[in-house]
């Protein structure tokens, strides 16, 4: 094992915004087609997926793990596509849970595969879940996902991430219009109560296959308009730096909602997030139309001394605020995709 290098200042980048999290997708494989990720007319049974070599290692993550923290990182959250279809994933976490600075590690799933997997995600050191859960009919949930996944499926899932003390859970709701933000109240009613935080997503541009319009986003304004009718909410001050959700109360204390506002709320000027594609490209921005390869780093002999030396650099020159920006010029861009990149 490499010798473990000096803990140096934090890098912060051309806006003064410091380097904290570390995304990190396991694959690009996914067993849903959400339309708003991985529409089956791109993602199909032609498309080609990475080749298992292409993917970095456990061991290649372990270690560019050990470097970020190096640099700061404390919270590392491992996506996808699905987390969950890499084989021996809990063997991952366990490695990075051993990994001294990080000391938040979470998974967003779809959470299909929870039930099998929760316990030894817990047991190998996994601290918390996010679930995607995009609608609370079966009707509406399978015209999302396109893979005939039925809400109790995910259900059962939540389920067994809570009984294996992955908790507190967070849920992801993706609101397109035209196709679920009728379900914005029902999703509201079935989880308000119950302990599960439930934060609602603007449509994004994210990727190049989705087919994004302006005009299918249900803005955050419109989201809480509708919540409020039923429900009313004060805004709750955030719990960390950088955190994307805007956080609201029920007046009746019956828990807590979010919304991530990306289209319509900017949040730029707070983002330390880094994302590791799953064939090991280092991306400074969700919307990002290149990376910085580090498999080839890893693979062609570099030292972690030139590694982390490299991040600083990068992270140094880093001036993205796609969401600031985004016009019809940049919509358009060929930026990576949300399955390659996580969210």
């Amino acid at each position: 094992m490499s010798e473990p290098l000096p803990l140096l200042p934090r890098p912060v980048d051309t806006r003064g915004r410091p380097l904290h999290d570390l995304r990190i997708s396991v694959t690009d494989r996914c067993n849903f087609r959400c339309v708003y990720c991985m529409p089956r007319a791109v993602f199909g049974p032609d498309h080609a997926f990475l080749e298992h070599d292409d993917l970095l290692s456990f061991a290649e993550i372990v270690r560019l793990v050990r470097i970020f923290t190096t640099l700061g990182v404390e919270k590392v959250r491992l996506t996808g596509g699905e987390p969950l279809v890499r084989r021996d994933v809990p063997s991952l976490v366990a490695e990075l849970a051993g990994v001294p600075g990080v000391r938040d590690l979470t998974m967003t799933t779809n959470g299909v595969l929870l039930p099998r997997h929760a316990a030894a995600l817990a047991e190998a050191g996994l601290h918390r879940v996010t679930i995607s859960l995009d609608a609370d009919d079966d009707a509406t949930f399978k015209r999302v996902n396109d893979a005939g996944v039925l809400v109790s499926q995910v259900m059962a899932g939540i389920d067994a991430a809570e009984a294996a003390g992955l908790g507190p859970i967070k849920l992801n709701m993706v609101v397109k219009r035209g196709w679920n933000e009728h379900a914005i109240l029902p999703m509201a009613r079935r989880f308000r109560g119950t302990g599960r935080v439930l934060r609602f997503i603007e449509y994004m541009d994210v990727g190049h296959t989705n087919g994004w319009r302006l005009d299918d986003v249900v803005t955050a304004d419109q989201i809480l308009r509708t919540l409020a009718a039923e429900f009313p909410l004060e805004p709750m001050a955030p719990t960390a730096q950088g955190e994307v959700a805007e956080r609201y109360r029920y007046l009746d204390g019956s828990g807590e909602i979010g919304i991530i506002a990306s289209v319509s709320r900017p949040f730029c000027g707070n983002c330390n997030r880094a994302r590791i594609s799953a064939d090991g490209k280092l991306y400074t921005c969700l919307f990002a139309t290149s990376g910085h390869d580090l498999r080839g780093m890893l693979r062609d002999g570099a030292s972690d001394a030139e590694i982390e030396a490299d991040l600083r650099t990068v992270w140094g020159a880093r001036e993205d605020r796609y969401s600031e920006l985004r016009s019809e010029a940049t919509v358009d861009l060929p930026k990576v995709e949300m399955s390659y990149i996580g969210g």
